[in-house]
């Protein structure tokens, strides 16, 4: 049986999130990459992996934003996430992170390093609950929130949906 998402979000003392939703780290790797075998992009030695809850609720989105790793999204309970990838050249990938494998969802979602993405619940109501994991790991200085003006003059074609999906 599906649980509420207040029941997620009190079990699990997620907290919000600057680009939207709520979530709590659940773990940091000890072991720790020295700049100078990490990939470009990034300014100084990096945990080896990190990973999060992430719960968002329709209504709510995860505004456009890119982080210098790679992002491993993970399904745990609720209703269908749909992330929104925009890679180089302006390619847009539609992701479908849920349980229902035979009609195109997938129960994890791999999001370059370096590419846009955003992501929402589009059922009425619902909710998501995920996890992210990063490698190399997640930290604040390799983050980048998307500035509405300048995302939709680099991707005219995608204006209505950045405008949804930023601050």
């Amino acid at each position: 049986m599906q649980k509420a998402a207040t029941f997620w979000r009190e079990q699990l003392q997620l907290q919000s999130h600057v680009e939207g939703g709520a979530f709590r780290e659940t773990y940091r790797s000890e072991w720790v990459l020295d700049m100078t075998t990490l990939p470009a992009g990034m300014s100084g030695n990096r945990n080896a992996s990190t990973c999060i809850y992430f719960l968002l609720e329709e209504g709510e989105f995860s505004a456009f934003h890119r982080i210098a790793a790679d992002e491993i999204w993970h399904f745990y309970d609720g209703n269908t996430l749909t992330i929104y990838e925009i890679a180089p050249g302006g390619h847009l990938l539609v992701h479908k992170l849920g349980r229902d494998i035979q009609n195109g969802e997938q129960l994890q979602v791999i999001i370059t390093a370096g590419n846009w993405f955003a992501s929402r619940v589009e059922v009425p109501g619902g909710y998501a609950l995920t996890g992210c994991t990063v490698a190399p790991g997640f930290d604040f200085a390799d983050f980048e929130l998307a500035e509405k003006g300048a995302l939709m003059a680099a991707y005219p074609a995608y204006a209505t949906l950045i405008d949804s999906l930023t601050h």
